[in-house]
């Protein structure tokens, strides 16, 4: 943490308690949902619209961070209508207040993301980026061990209510603001680019890596299906946050050594690394029979978000001009948000119309076939 530079520990700290904030709210929405009226169909399409509106949002305001010359304003604009928007989650009496709700936090997510990680990539020189990258995945791993703790001792400690916990998550919220705001400085080519490349121009420019990308995320289902094939073992319900806990632990430990290993050793065979141990862990947990199998598994699954997550923005990082960054994460984040949808749905096919088995060889099947198209991409890395 000492040798990254300022830009880079202030930006993982902003991200360290705005997953926090968030992780107060998140998983206990299904159930405050239920009490205003809402099921399991209005959280879908909550979810889906909202995480539809980020992704969309993701390429437009990397395409104005570029065209701008400047990414510090639209990250501080996100994060601040996040903040603001987040605890009003606790005056809702409807499902269209909380998707209003949901919408607006998806907003600041979309504007801030792509200009955020542009701003890593110009804070660090390229064989230090990876490790940028990973520092700052797991500050955000963090946030989400620490969120869920505080929701809990408030909740079981406190006496507090649903809707309470809600306007407290503006402490943490706020506090990133402050991060942003005294932390970070604007770094970059510092040009407005006039006439930013057409928004197909991105997708072009990273055409071969995101092949194999979009490939291993149309098998990349959510990771709670692995929560349900614990409770399909049987597994005590008090295990299973202990296992997501744990599992973000593990993501966080992984992701402070994978960004050397990258920098080392190259991004793409680190990403093709955490690729294969996602297909084996898939594979294993087709024929995980017991408890315990599970939990070993998710240990090591663990591993494999550590391992590609910063490893594959630093490679987008690699690829492309300053001045055309913020575009192409835009792209990236595109790519990756858009196909969850059908990952998670043909998954959930899988597992209802064969077997859970079928669902989890399917994910392995894809995440194997994008390994060797990840090493004929076509673009080395400089």
């Amino acid at each position: 943490m000492r040798s990254l530079p300022r830009n880079v520990v202030a930006l993982g700290v902003a991200s360290l308690l705005n997953d926090a904030a968030s992780e107060m709210v998140i998983p206990l929405l299904p159930v405050f949902l239920g009490t205003i009226g809402g099921g399991a169909i209005a959280l879908g399409w909550i979810e889906g619209l909202a995480d539809g509106l980020s992704s969309v949002l993701k390429l437009w305001s990397g395409r104005l961070a570029d065209r701008m010359g400047r990414h510090r304003p639209l990250v501080a604009i996100g994060y601040a209508i996040t903040a603001l928007s987040r605890p009003l989650m606790g005056l809702a009496t409807s499902p269209l207040h909380v998707l209003a709700v949901r919408l607006a936090d998806r907003t600041g997510k979309g504007l801030r993301t792509s200009p955020r990680d542009a701003m890593l990539a110009a804070s660090v020189p390229d064989e230090r980026r990876a490790r940028a990258f990973s520092f700052h995945r797991a500050m955000d791993h963090a946030g989400a061990i620490v969120g869920p703790l505080t929701a809990l001792a408030l909740l079981r400690f406190g006496g507090v209510s649903l809707q309470t916990l809600f306007l407290l998550s503006a402490i943490p919220g706020l506090l990133v603001v402050v991060a942003i705001v005294v932390g970070v400085r604007e770094v970059g080519q510092g040009t407005p680019t006039s006439a930013p490349a057409p928004a197909l121009a991105a997708f072009r420019e990273l055409r071969p890596l995101l092949v194999p990308i979009g490939v291993f995320a149309l098998g990349n289902a959510s990771d709670v299906f692995l929560l349900l094939k614990a409770g399909a073992t049987r597994a005590p319900i008090e295990a299973l946050p202990l296992l997501w806990v744990a599992l973000h632990v593990v993501k966080v430990v992984s992701s402070l050594f994978a960004g050397g290993l990258a920098d080392r050793f190259g991004k793409r065979r680190i990403v093709a690394l955490g690729w294969g141990i996602y297909a084996l862990v898939y594979v294993g947990f087709a024929f995980a029979q017991t408890p315990a199998q599970v939990a070993v598994l998710f240990v090591v699954y663990g591993t494999y978000h550590g391992l590609t997550e910063g490893s594959e923005k630093a490679l987008v990082a690699s690829l492309v001009p300053a001045e055309r960054r913020g575009a192409a994460f835009g792209a990236y984040h595109l790519v990756v948000g858009i196909l969850a949808i059908p990952s998670s749905v043909i998954f959930g096919v899988l597992w209802t119309a064969f077997d859970p088995a079928v669902a989890f060889v399917f994910g392995a099947a894809l995440a194997l076939l994008a390994i060797p198209l990840l090493a004929l991409s076509g673009r080395a890395e400089k």
